[in-house]
């Protein structure tokens, strides 16, 4: 999880700063290449969600992480703006093939133990929190060389590889399935419609400052050690976000939770525009750590409880309004920053937005009330 998210999709994150200033990029070029590494997530899980794999999943997961290494490569290779959004698309897909197909595996064998979940899942921010001292051990290196950007892509392939070493000794055979029964059609009941938009906005609010907090820290001259920090602080939070909340979410219930992290998400994209920039900058990064990986577990939780009976359908709905949500958040945020010359009107943009998906999820609590905790 830390190589295939960490790195093969998050990595983009403090890589970002060098290619705008090096090749140049554009916010608007920066935000096209980032989509395309989000819908190349959008076809790959859902490609993963069908049959077809079904006896094959360590194979892809390993190939996802090969393929990953070699995506990072290629980074390294072009600055035509076309050839990166392909890259990023493919990226993308094998990074999504990695994560679908590896948990599939881990959490079969770790059925039953809370805790392996919450470990497995906080593999993305170990992933993200490594990612960020690689950049910064290259901007030692290198200072603020013009090519510097294409040796992280190479240092961060050459990570994959190694860990991809480790993981093809560890990782398990996949325990046998059993035959799958098909489900019967979605009840679009309220609650569920509400939830679904809401995680959609979610996706879309997010990850606008996720894709760009480290150069919203370049624009404000805070320094390599503050993009390093806040960046290592999104991922160490994020690491060990799940274990926080899970004693507020077994007391006060996933909903409550998940609309609690909605409005600290909205605070930090706010904040890290709004404050003076080495606070608003750290802030930011720590809220969006602490809620990112919460706000979707909890979200993918709740709907499996709303769809008792159709669950397999309802992840897949959910991950497909997820990921049209994290195709435009940085499209929409990449213009926006283009035609305002600043990252402020984009993150006001994703906070509004976050808010929205906040009110919408409110009437889901009802319902809801009577499921506490896992």
């Amino acid at each position: 999880m830390a190589t295939a998210m960490g790195f093969g999709r998050f990595f983009y994150t403090p890589v970002l700063p060098g290619m705008m200033s090096g090749i140049p990029l554009s916010a608007a070029d920066a935000g096209l290449i980032a989509a395309g590494n989000f819908a190349g997530y959008l076809a790959g899980a859902l490609l993963a969600s069908q049959g077809w794999a079904t006896g094959f999943e360590r194979r892809l997961a390993l190939g996802g992480l090969l393929a990953t290494a070699l995506l990072l490569v290629a980074m390294a290779t072009t600055i035509w703006l076309p050839a990166f959004v392909l890259i990023r698309f493919c990226a993308g897909l094998a990074s999504a093939f990695a994560m679908i197909f590896t948990s599939s595996i881990v959490l079969a064998h770790g059925q039953g133990r809370a805790s392996v979940g919450a470990l497995h899942f906080g593999g993305v921010g170990a992933g993200i929190a490594a990612s960020s001292i690689l950049a910064f051990l290259v901007h030692l290196m290198l200072g603020n060389a013009a090519d510097g950007w294409r040796v992280n892509w190479i240092c961060g392939a050459l990570v994959v590889l190694l860990v991809l070493l480790i993981v093809s000794k560890l990782l398990p055979q996949p325990v046998a399935a059993h035959s799958a029964q098909a489900e019967p059609p979605m009840r679009w009941d309220r609650p569920l419609v509400l939830l679904t938009i809401s995680y959609g906005l979610f996706g879309f609010g997010y990850v606008v400052t996720a894709t760009f907090l480290v150069a919203i820290a370049r624009a404000a001259n805070a320094g390599p050690i503050v993009e390093t920090g806040t960046w290592f602080i999104t991922g160490g939070t994020a690491a060990i976000s799940l274990f926080l909340w899970q004693p507020f979410a077994d007391r006060f219930g996933l909903v409550r939770s998940y609309l609690v992290c909605l409005i600290l998400t909205a605070a930090g994209v706010l904040g890290s525009v709004w404050l003076p920039p080495m606070i608003g900058i750290l802030s930011g990064g720590v809220l969006l750590g602490l809620t990112f990986m919460t706000v979707t577990s909890h979200g993918l939780q709740i709907v499996r409880r709303l769809a008792p009976e159709s669950p397999r359908r309802a992840l897949a709905l959910m991950t497909a309004a997820f990921g049209v949500g994290q195709i435009f958040g940085p499209l929409i945020a990449g213009w926006a920053t283009e035609w305002s010359g600043s990252f402020t009107l984009a993150s006001v943009i994703a906070a509004l937005v976050l808010l929205v998906a906040f009110v919408l999820a409110l009437p889901v609590v009802r319902p809801f009330e009577p499921l506490r905790g896992r």
